[in-house]
């Protein structure tokens, strides 16, 4: 009965957890419920072993539906595994099931021959293994067992998220209840952009979306220092809540909203010349919302920079265009609030100014 109890209960817990029927707060719940069924098994296989199966009704519908769950969600789980090792393991499985079966059978039933036949098997098993070892190390060409793909390694795609970063902050002490968590609680970010979150905290959380319990978005642990990183691309516009499933009361929202038109500032004919009333950026002074794209489009027909900071004190290093040749364009996107004067740095008289709210 200990046996039929725990193997119940952690096949339950493993069916739960990887079902995506219920998530636990900590990943190693699902390893613990792993244990708890084999150690139950281990009980299950020595009873049964020892006395047969119990002939109380309650016993004999345990197993039972032990064994339907088991075979129900170990079928279904095969049916969606994609790995090519799949049936290698099944096989190495009732290689090592088959014999064990066999040789506790004759134990129980004939003692007397359980002893010769063990060590037939384990003599074939250990000369098995010899042979392939020896096989593969002595005699065997370089392509032993594993055919070799000739060619050209190509480099490894680079996944990483790519655009204008969005920064979200996992705020110190964010572990107590009631503390701000994460800043800003509610982000406004538009679809393109890169969310960043980073842990500034000296704890674990995690950014999980709540509503799916990590369907849509799942960071896992992020441990103190460490960033996590969510391309709003992959996202469609709306409104996301999402928690931290370590410390459930850290609840936050990010909307992601659908992205701004860019906002043009021409460099117009005859920008170089310093002449009264000549227009050098068009329109020089611009006002602007956080998160707004700007494009400055050099129609000129001499080269040009869009680069931040002033004649008197040189660049600042926010943006800088570098060379922009007749028809080239910059775009430059504005995520913090400001003023933002600008100039070009081949033609110095050339001023403007991004007005950010």
């Amino acid at each position: 009965m200990p046996g039929m109890g725990l193997t119940a209960i952690g096949l339950a817990g493993l069916t739960l957890s990887y079902a995506g029927i219920a998530h636990t707060f900590i990943d190693g719940m699902h390893a613990l419920t792993g244990l708890t069924m084999f150690v139950g098994l281990i009980f299950l296989a020595a009873g049964i072993l020892d006395g047969g199966v119990s002939t109380s009704n309650r016993a004999k519908a345990t197993t039972l539906v032990i064994l339907s769950i088991a075979l129900g969600f170990g079928m279904y789980a095969m049916s969606l595994n994609t790995s090519n090792f799949t049936v290698t393991i099944a096989g190495i499985l009732m290689a090592i099931a088959f014999p064990a079966i066999i040789i506790s059978y004759l134990y129980m039933k004939h003692p007397e021959v359980a002893k010769p036949i063990g060590a037939i098997v384990s003599m074939a098993a250990a000369t098995g293994i010899i042979m392939w070892v020896s096989f593969g190390i002595f005699s065997a060409p370089d392509t032993y067992m594993i055919p070799q793909q000739v060619g050209v390694e190509e480099p490894a795609e680079d996944l990483t998220p790519s655009g204008p970063i969005f920064a979200i902050e996992i705020l110190v002490d964010s572990a107590t209840e009631g503390n701000p968590d994460y800043a800003p609680d509610r982000a406004i970010v538009p679809q393109g952009h890169v969310i960043e979150w980073d842990n500034v905290d000296t704890v674990a959380h995690t950014v999980t979306s709540a509503s799916d319990f990590g369907e849509t978005f799942d960071s896992s642990l992020i441990s103190a220092g460490e960033v996590y990183t969510l391309d709003t691309n992959e996202l469609e516009i709306g409104e996301y809540e999402y928690l931290c499933i370590v410390h459930p009361w850290m609840v936050a929202t990010i909307v992601i909203e659908a992205p701004a038109e860019p906002t043009k500032v021409v460099i117009p004919t005859g920008a170089a010349i310093p002449e009264d009333g000549q227009l050098y950026y068009d329109p020089e002074n611009l006002n602007i919302s956080v998160g707004t794209t700007v494009i400055w489009d050099n129609v000129d027909n001499t080269m040009h920079t869009a680069t931040s900071g002033t004649p008197d004190s040189g660049a600042d290093g926010v943006f800088d265009s570098d060379i922009l040749s007749a028809g080239d364009t910059y775009e430059y996107t504005f995520l913090d609030a400001g003023n933002y004067d600008y100039y070009c740095i081949l033609h110095p008289w050339m001023v403007g100014t991004v007005n950010v709210e």
